[in-house]
């Protein structure tokens, strides 16, 4: 007779394998890259204004096509992950942003160069959404925080790296140099991945993939488990719409988390992409030098890393929305404080680290609540659904970025109206966990049953 084992427990009861910190590591590559490119327009934005004689106003569509490009393509990756594989679409993914942000090194005017821009946010849509998904799918939940945190502190490695690189390859080399190497990147990882980085076993079990092949990646995991007369089998769900994961995010049991990740999402990136985007042009007209502009913006982004790691190991061990909550509320209070730091480049550079620390460090929490919220068969699908319309604040932050300044509001003044969202998602967490708090939703199973 066969034995059922349930891989979610399976992979709960036992150590991270090499397998494992495989996958971990070539997704911290993948997203790394995923920073760089996603924040390269904030750095080459100021050398556009004077090499092309376009104003802000004019730059804002450029900022924001990758971004809607982003949102449309997570929104349409994630039922495909789900249909054909993560791994399938997010190389794709990788291939298609690399090669669309090489060719946007031969941009000659604004135009040619948004549209670049847009084709390769659709692809750069694929990338992270499964990137996390597949770091859920192979990590036991009570490191989920903590590994998922992880792997997205790279987007503000990249962004950071990207800032420093900036400073350095532009002066030199000019801006094309600078999207030559944001698309020569994702193409090297884009081989690696084909290569080295394994399907998610969870989709492997729940499409009935040939024994043998899911037998031997628990080989990987657990050389000492014996499969004979085994069979693995995924978490039973709690509505009845595996077939579907669209069905299953709008569900009426889902339906109201949805919705606040969602709104959540598109609240934080609104803030941390229009400091992304505009922080570099922020700081240079508040006074700063335009290498000091993409130093302080290169170190507002390393805060991230250092924040990401934080919020997983607070996620991990207390209640991951309080968490996430208490991250979010100290980086509002340093965007009210840092007009205190005045022109003092030491100073106005910390509390900008610390902006960075938080709230990077709880966008990249968020991913791990939402990847944690979903069962596996729609997991790609809400994570990227959380992504593409989270994505909707990130294209607003552009558009905001530019009124703000065509206004000639001081970047204090910004940083202040940017700490009212910020209120906005301390208030949604707290809904999130008491609306699906473990008691209510036993009680509802029950009820359902």
């Amino acid at each position: 007779m066969t034995e059922q084992v349930n891989l979610r427990e399976f992979l709960d009861e036992r150590p991270v394998s090499p397998l494992q910190k495989l996958v971990i590591f070539i997704c911290l590559m993948i997203v790394i890259v995923d920073g760089i490119d996603i924040s390269i327009m904030g750095f080459i934005a100021p050398v556009l204004k004077q090499q092309w004689g376009v104003t802000t106003t004019e730059l804002a569509p450029v900022m924001s096509a990758a971004l809607v490009g982003l949102a449309i393509g997570a929104v349409v990756s994630g039922p495909l992950a789900d249909k054909f594989g993560r791994k399938k679409v997010l190389i794709t993914s990788l291939f298609g942003f690399g090669i669309f942000t090489l060719v946007a090194a031969l941009a000659t005017n604004v135009n040619e160069l948004m549209i670049y821009r847009l084709i390769a946010g659709l692809f750069m849509g694929g990338v992270m959404p499964q990137a996390v998904t597949l770091v859920t799918d192979y990590t036991p939940m009570r490191l989920n925080g903590r590994m998922v945190t992880i792997v997205l502190s790279g987007f503000t490695i990249g962004a950071a790296s990207g800032g420093f690189l900036a400073a350095w390859i532009i002066p030199q080399f000019g801006w094309q140099a600078m999207m030559i190497f944001g698309g020569v990147a994702p193409l090297i990882i884009a081989v690696l991945a084909m290569i080295k980085l394994p399907e998610s076993i969870g989709y492997k079990v729940l499409k009935n993939h040939p024994k043998e092949e899911i037998n031997a990646l628990i080989k990987r995991i657990s050389p000492n488990f014996d499969m004979t007369n085994k069979t693995m089998v995924i978490p039973k769900p709690i509505i009845n719409t595996v077939n579907n994961p669209v069905k299953t995010i709008l569900s009426p049991f889902y339906i109201i988390g949805s919705f606040l990740l969602w709104w959540i999402y598109a609240s934080a990136l609104f803030v941390v992409y229009l400091l992304g985007s505009w922080l570099p042009t922020m700081t240079h007209d508040f006074g700063f030098s335009l290498s000091e502009a993409s130093m302080i913006t290169a170190i507002y982004q390393l805060g991230g890393p250092i924040g990401s790691i934080a919020c997983g190991y607070l996620m991990d061990k207390f209640n991951p929305h309080l968490s996430l909550g208490f991250a979010y509320l100290l980086g509002m209070i340093f965007m009210i404080f840092i007009g205190e730091a005045g022109n003092n480049f030491v100073l106005y550079s910390l509390m900008c680290f610390f902006i960075g620390m938080w709230m990077n460090g709880a966008n990249a929490g968020m991913n791990s609540l939402s990847s944690a919220f979903y069962p596996i068969y729609a997991r790609a699908t809400g994570n990227s659904w959380m992504q593409g319309i989270g994505r909707l604040g990130a294209i607003a932050s552009a558009f905001a970025g530019a009124y703000f300044l065509n206004l000639g509001w001081p970047a204090n003044k910004i940083f202040m109206v940017l700490s009212i969202p910020t209120m906005g998602i301390i208030a949604s967490l707290l809904i999130i966990k008491t609306v699906y708090s473990p008691k209510r939703i036993e009680k509802r199973v029950l009820n359902n049953a």
